[in-house]
């Protein structure tokens, strides 16, 4: 069975996102959608659901649609997550709400929900409806769920290192675990194996977040893609500050919370203070150990997939890839 790479997969997407015809009347609500999807991206979740299909079957072709709108529903999500944290840049452009307005933003990121779901059930098969749309479904909703969690923490500072990473699961893991679920079940993987690429999908969102939350504070810019330390200038509650709430003790606690209730402040020295305190309490190996049971728990999943070696490989450097980003 011929195993497509996730280049050329990524390129597929891509051509077939570009190809959707968003040219309708109101353009007022159908211009921001555009706008939201030219943006590009890594299109991660597209092309995992492409590789966990390409798994079983070849003619990934045929599930381009259920792709799409899996990419679909995760930018609606970036749409309100900008208008909710009242961003003005995604991906180095205006937000749709700075470009057009705030009722644009909630009307065209509605519109890009209710497309999410209609392109998940375009040409799928009878027989696999049901069940791509309750993963899709439910995924939807936890999604949500993680955003609140996430807002709710910023007023909080009594935030556990558990309950942080169930918000990350909700917001970040499951829909990642959701296209190779969704992949798998349209490819006819067993319901085992389905439920394996779903766990790998899990644990490697894990894995990825946290080294997001690590490249904040000792990521190299040029390589991290974006500058470092902003989760520390806006005391976002992340592995890392939770950690070293929860660590560190005495006068380094108290600086710590001096840095976090500091209103008047160089933001380089702020970045400089609050590193020095994660390094006191050891904050970069503990973060790094749980980076690495999460992406190792994964390939143990990803290894119990029942199909060849050789099939799996170009899932397993894809997600290889993700990972190797300066750590």
């Amino acid at each position: 069975m011929e195993q497509l790479s996730s280049e050329l997969l990524l390129v597929k997407v891509q051509e077939f996102i570009a190809k959707s015809d968003y040219a309708r009347e109101p353009m007022g609500m159908y211009d921001p959608i555009k706008y939201v999807l030219d943006l590009g991206g890594k299109r991660l979740r597209p092309v995992l659901m492409l590789l966990a299909y390409n798994l079983y079957r070849e003619d990934v072709d045929s599930i381009l649609w259920q792709a799409t709108g899996i990419e679909t529903y995760h930018n609606f999500t970036l749409l309100h997550d900008d208008l909710m944290d009242k961003a003005d840049m995604r991906r180095k452009k205006p937000t749709v709400h700075k470009k057009w307005n705030e009722n644009t933003a909630i009307l065209s990121g509605d519109a890009m929900l209710i497309l999410s779901y209609r392109f998940m059930m375009e040409h799928c098969p009878d027989d696999k409806v049901q069940a791509v749309m309750q993963v899709f479904g439910q995924t939807a909703l936890e999604v949500c769920e993680g955003q609140q969690w996430d807002m709710e923490f910023e007023t909080r500072m009594d935030v556990t290192v558990n309950e942080y990473i169930e918000m990350i699961r909700l917001k970040t893991s499951v829909l990642l675990a959701a296209a190779l679920k969704i992949g798998a079940i349209l490819g006819g993987a067993s319901e085992t194996d389905a439920t394996r690429l779903y766990d790998f999908g899990i644990r490697m969102g894990l894995a990825f977040q946290l080294q997001d939350d690590y490249l904040d504070v000792y990521g190299d810019p040029a390589v991290f893609g974006k500058k470092i330390g902003g989760d520390i200038l806006c005391n976002k509650k992340t592995y890392m500050l939770i950690t070293a709430l929860e660590k560190a003790e005495g006068e380094l606690k108290a600086e710590l919370m001096k840095w976090i209730a500091a209103t008047g402040y160089e933001p380089a020295k702020k970045i400089a203070a609050v590193t020095d305190i994660y390094n006191k309490v050891g904050i970069a190996g503990l973060c790094k150990e749980r980076i690495e049971a999460y992406y190792q728990d994964g390939l143990h999943l990803l290894d119990a997939v029942d199909v060849e070696a050789s099939l799996k490989r170009n899932l397993h450097d894809f997600v290889f890839s993700l990972m190797n980003r300066n750590l």
